[in-house]
């Protein structure tokens, strides 16, 4: 396996340390001359804010939405904007961030496919592989290896720095590797944690019978001894110079040392040895820590390291000690890879408002999920993120501000969608996994707000981000130009559908002889099969005939035909898993005859259809990569959407079943709002103090609309309309 370049970039740092580069910096050229300021524009993107959501919060909550109700009255109501083609998060902000849809700037979902292996792969980012050169010892090291941006299209940001525009970009998705503007620029979402590729929490416990219960590959078991003492570690990055061979471990690990005192009621942990500066940390149950900072030795004799920080939060004491533990996020003072542009600015902010996330996704919705967290504990964390958040809109508008607030600003925010994602069903009694009496409990420890409860949570994401905009228009006044947009709205997820057992309970997707779609979860001989070439070094294995197979698919909403010529062999295997479906007549049938039989499929238990329309990518994408994208997009309606198993390349037993907690320990398993269905059903929204045009917009009309307020014409491969009067 080629590890992202990231991962090496400390061994980079000590070869530049032995060769001198100057790097000469060009300056760029200024329409508006010396001294000119460029107008202020600026543009709040709020992931997964929904138009028809925000319309009942300021029906029921008109007071405490002052500065939303302006806001709209500005353009005479809330606008409806068109989303991507799937409306998923990175394929959403990249068709905002270049002007172009999906078959210009090659994003498709979060997840993309191995054409060889069809194995899935992620869509941000591309592997390049390099060689390995043998060290002495254990060691080795990637020669070549890459892990560029897989997004085509210039940033909007990179062009408004070619003009002379400055632009200060906060924390904008699929923005990894980060995009230099003329200003600062932060990576957002699909930024990688130092541990695993999105983030993934360390739940530590002294409960066996709780590891057994939950499955999570991530849960460590400790041992309290008599004295109150635990010895454990805690995982951090791929040693990138260790060769994983002869038995070799290649993960870094830290010592984790815990004193328990259950007398006082806490622990005190140091996260590494307390000579090399392990920072302390005491907690109470219920407690959160702030981050500390880690550092994993890398080289022997203190060569190298790579620093990474964490924060604790203590579940419980008594009768078991249980401990969640943060994924291993970059250390924005010395950051594995850049995490802004320039590299310094990640340090600079974390002066002003001290270590802050630096993880894509830090809601973390997979502790939720897999049952570390409850709800209550999520929405702290969510809570904590919303303060992080609010400190640093307030350092981006004073930056803004000492700037005489030129050119662009953006500022991100995550917690709606992310907190729709996890905690819609407390607010929709028809969901199958509505509890009402889970949904009346009090949420006012974390919204401040008295009276409301967990049944409230998605509509209290709404109302704390009126007092984010209120900062906005205090801080800057209303003569800028101010657009607030989504990249999507939302809507229930009641029902998952699988694609793969659909395509392989009607012929298309077909196993080897003797083998067959997976037993239910709760059969004994359960295993998992997939439609990619999977299993450990030296036994992979297919369980998929190529040979017989015409259509499978991977990610959230693709579908891909079994194309000659694209899909090809692997030359690992004996057999031959080159594509068989002939393009032009038979593709173009074979793909019709799929989309009326997927349109026409009728979940039994409801009576309606899962799928309200599929897309082709000839038909709604332009430019110079659709040849990568699925064939068919798959868009569910209102309700549905692919399970997590079959969007990940599996072949689950059932074709519907409710979307409810996944077994008895009550995880939940997947998401239970979500907006990775058809574009008709979760559009995003747009609001401006500036009078909008007449019409339908989309996102890629915003990306026309910022250059034309610079005066800047709109690059030929973009096929936006401006938005503003």
């Amino acid at each position: 396996m080629t590890l992202p370049r990231w991962t090496v970039y400390p061994a980079l740092t000590v070869i530049a340390a032995l060769v001198f580069m100057a790097i000469p910096r060009r300056s760029s050229p200024d329409p508006y001359g010396a001294g000119a300021l460029a107008k202020p524009v600026v543009v709040l993107g709020v992931d997964g804010m929904d138009p028809d959501i925000l319309r009942e919060v300021i029906e029921r909550f008109p007071e405490r939405m002052p500065n939303f109700r302006w806001l709209i009255a500005q353009a005479d109501g809330i606008q409806n904007l068109r989303t991507s083609t799937p409306p998923q998060s990175p394929v959403a902000w990249s068709n905002f961030i270049t002007g172009l849809n999906p078959g210009g700037h090659g994003i498709f979902d979060f997840i993309h496919r191995d054409p060889v292996t069809r194995e899935p792969a992620g869509s941000t980012t591309k592997v390049v592989k390099g060689y390995e050169l043998g060290l002495p010892g254990p060691y080795k090291i990637d020669i070549g290896a890459d892990s560029p941006s897989n997004r085509s299209g210039k940033a909007f940001w990179t062009i408004l720095r070619e003009h002379g525009i400055p632009a200060d970009i906060w924390r904008i998705p699929a923005n990894f590797p980060v995009d230099p503007s003329e200003g600062v620029s932060f990576s957002g979402m699909m930024t990688p944690a130092l541990d695993s590729a999105y983030g993934e929490c360390t739940f530590f416990t002294t409960d066996v019978g709780h590891k057994q219960k939950l499955d999570y590959p991530k849960t460590q078991e400790m041992t309290l001894e008599l004295d109150g003492y635990i010895d454990t570690s805690i995982s951090g990055p791929t040693n990138p110079f260790i060769d994983p061979g002869e038995g070799n471990d290649p993960v870094a690990r830290l010592p984790l040392k815990i004193y328990v005192d259950k007398h006082a009621g806490a622990i005190l942990l140091y996260a590494g040895d307390r000579e090399d500066g392990a920072e302390k940390v005491i907690l109470r149950p219920g407690e959160w820590s702030d981050f500390r900072r880690m550092d994993f030795k890398i080289l022997p004799l203190g060569l190298m390291s790579m620093s990474g920080i964490c924060r604790f939060y203590l579940l419980s004491i008594e009768p078991q000690v249980e401990i969640y533990a943060s994924a291993i996020n970059f250390d924005p003072e010395d950051p594995v890879a850049p995490v802004s542009e320039p590299s310094s600015a990640s340090a600079d902010l974390t002066q002003k408002i001290g270590r802050y996330y630096t993880q894509g996704m830090a809601e973390d919705v997979n502790a939720l999920k897999n049952g570390v967290l409850d709800d209550g504990e999520f929405m702290q964390q969510v809570t904590l993120i919303h303060h992080e958040t609010m400190d640093m809109l307030d350092y981006a508008l004073d930056r803004f501000v000492a700037d005489d607030k030129q050119g662009l600003l953006f500022f991100y925010f995550s917690e709606i969608d992310l907190a729709s994602h996890m905690m819609w069903r407390h607010g929709d009694q028809e969901h199958p996994a509505h509890d009402d009496a889970v949904a009346a409990e009090s949420s006012s420890s974390w919204t401040g707000r008295e009276g409301s409860t967990l049944a409230d949570t998605v509509q209290d994401m709404y109302l704390r981000l009126d007092p984010a905009l209120g900062r906005v228009r205090e801080k800057l006044g209303d003569e800028v130009t101010l657009i607030v947009m989504s990249d999507h709205g939302f809507a229930p997820y009641y029902r998952e559908f699988s694609l793969n057992t659909w395509l392989c309970d009607n012929g298309y997707l077909v196993l080897k002889e003797g083998l067959a779609k997976e037993l239910p979860k709760e059969d004994p001989q359960h295993q998992n099969v997939y439609v990619y070439y999977h299993g450990k070094k030296n036994q992979k294995k297919n369980q998929v005939d190529w040979s017989k197979t015409r259509a499978y698919g991977v990610g959230f909403n693709g579908l891909y035909l079994n194309l000659k010529g694209r899909e090809l062999d692997n030359p690992e295997t004996q057999e031959d898993e080159s594509g068989i479906v002939e393009r032009g007549a038979q593709s173009e049938a074979l793909l019709r005859e799929i989309m009326a039989k997927l349109e026409a499929e009728v979940d039994p238990q409801t009576g309606k259809h899962p799928v309200l329309r599929c897309d082709l990518a000839s038909e709604v994408y332009s430019g110079a990569r659709i040849a990568e994208a699925p064939d068919m997009l798959v868009g569910y309606d209102s309700g549905y959407g692919n399970c997590d198993a079959s969007s990940t390349g599996r072949i689950p037993h059932e074709l519907l079943v409710d979307n409810k907690p996944a077994n008895h320990s009550g995880q939940l398993g997947t998401f239970n709002g979500n907006h990775l269905m058809h574009p008709d059903v979760v559009p995003g929204l747009l609001l401006s103090n500036r009078r909008l045009r007449e019409g339908n917009f989309k996102l890629e009309d915003l990306t026309v609309e910022i250059f034309r307020q610079y005066g800047i014409e709109k690059p030929a491969e973009m096929k936006g309309s401006p938005v503003l009067q």
